[in-house]
């Protein structure tokens, strides 16, 4: 029976405010938590066991996969590290795994290519080419040149270097002779760039390190498909945009369930995937090809751009506006010449004359006429404070993120960048140029004049 260990024990707080009240890896990505798409992809892969080491809000974790046999969870909400996670998890191994950060959205192909090593006699790693992102941000690796894209060599395991040419890890296949290395994990790493401030943390590529030193072989896949970890808000839209685009991109047919229709006078240029018991009603223009869930209704004259996932029980209608790539949850309601451009999350209420940009949270209401800045009046793009360091996503830096279970008032403008987080409110007016934390209300102080008026004031 293959086995495979997912790590998902991380903190995630650098994911602020979608981590405040889910694990990392229960982020949705085509309205489906990273972790089960990556459980379904083992599973296809004939994974008969797989360990799930959980932190923080273990508890979804375990409710999301409680009717699934194969699958266990392993409490870890101090591990000291990914090395200090797998550690716990190999004592219930007795043969080579795979194993998966939980945050980390990979293509099954890609991961069927990392799987297929585990027959051979050394340890392999699946890594991504860093194009736009920093090394610095990252510990990641150099690779050997080769023809065969499934047999390069790591050269070189480094900590947040500089420079370029870098290798970001996506995932491993890991012999039993490595697990002895997890036990002795020194939290540390020796060789870094001048500067450079590591923390004590047991990362399992440390682990990997020491098992270069000793001589042994570390061989690496190169994705082919790519891959995103999910680590700081922006990764979010990044994963919901490139998926959202690869699975409308291969729709080649249109697919009605039962109980569903699509009335005659709605004009589709494209193919639609329309799940059971929903509508495509009057007058609904749609541009491309989307994918609807069950029993969500999209009617009176609602205009969809191409590459959008819609998901069940939503109310899409009355001349509101989903832009191209955007992803939509379950239990949303679209409404009355609102526009959404980026992710919704399950449970958001859109109702009239708004224009979201960026990510919205679960069971978040946006008040009338709520408007988020998608364009600076420098044309530049917006730098982040991620846990007080300044970051410049090399994606929707301008974008909104705003937290699960917030609220807004009427009129209320967000600036491009700016998040708030769970369970907040924007009040009426509110203007929001920064951040806005956990738990906050901002309103606008209003100052009133009262005078005297009437006729003999106007006119008579």
């Amino acid at each position: 029976m293959k086995t495979a260990v997912i790590l998902a024990a991380g903190q995630g707080k650098k994911l602020w405010p979608y981590a405040s009240c889910r694990p990392k890896a229960m982020i949705p990505v085509c309205n489906q938590p990273v972790i089960e798409r990556q459980v379904s992809q083992l599973m296809q892969l004939s994974f008969g066991r797989i360990i799930i080491v959980a932190g923080p809000f273990s508890e979804q974790i375990r409710h999301q996969f409680r009717d699934a046999a194969q699958v266990s969870v392993i409490e870890a909400a101090d591990s000291r590290g990914t090395a200090d996670a797998l550690s716990r998890a190999a004592r219930l191994v007795y043969q080579d795994c795979l194993v998966l950060y939980g945050d980390v959205v990979l293509d099954l192909s890609d991961l069927k290519r990392l799987s297929d090593k585990l027959s051979d006699s050394e340890n392999s790693v699946l890594v991504t080419k860093l194009d736009n992102e920093s090394a610095s941000d990252h510990i990641c690796c150099r690779i050997g040149q080769s023809q065969d894209p499934d047999n390069c060599q790591v050269t070189e395991i480094a900590g947040h270097p500089r420079g370029s040419g870098y290798y970001r890890f996506a995932a491993f296949s890991l012999k039993q002779p490595f697990i002895p290395y997890l036990a002795v994990n020194s939290g540390i790493f020796e060789k870094l760039d001048v500067g450079v401030m590591p923390t004590h943390e047991q990362h399992l590529e440390l682990s990997l390190i020491d098992w270069m030193k000793d001589g042994q072989v570390i061989r690496a896949i190169v994705t082919e498909k790519g891959s995103v970890d999910i680590d700081k808000p922006w990764h979010i839209l990044m994963a919901n945009y490139a998926m959202t685009v690869h699975m409308c991109e291969r729709l080649t047919r249109t697919q009605i369930s039962e109980q569903a229709s699509i009335d005659e006078t709605a004009k589709i240029d494209g193919h639609v995937t329309l799940g059971k018991g929903s509508r495509i009603g009057y007058h609904v223009i749609i541009q491309g090809n989307v994918i609807i869930g069950d029993h969500t209704v999209i009617e009176n004259g609602a205009i969809i751009e191409g590459n959008v996932v819609i998901g069940d029980h939503c109310r899409i209608e009355n001349y509101c506006h989903i832009s191209s790539g955007t992803t939509i949850g379950s239990h949303c309601v679209v409404s009355h010449c609102a526009e959404i451009s980026g992710m919704l999350m399950d449970g958001v209420y859109l109702y009239h004359y708004m224009e979201i940009s960026g990510l919205v949270g679960t069971n978040t209401d946006i008040g009338a006429a709520t408007v988020c800045g998608s364009l600076r009046f420098d044309d530049r793009e917006t730098l982040h404070r991620v846990r007080g360091r300044l970051e410049q996503p090399p994606h929707f830096a301008n974008a909104t993120y705003i937290g699960d279970y917030c609220r807004t008032g009427v009129n209320a403008t967000i600036m491009p960048g700016c998040k708030t987080g769970l369970h907040s409110i924007i009040g009426p007016g509110v203007v929001l140029k920064k951040d806005l934390p956990d738990k906050t209300l901002i309103q606008v102080e209003q100052q009133l004049t009262t005078k005297e008026w009437g006729p003999e004031k106007y006119g008579w």
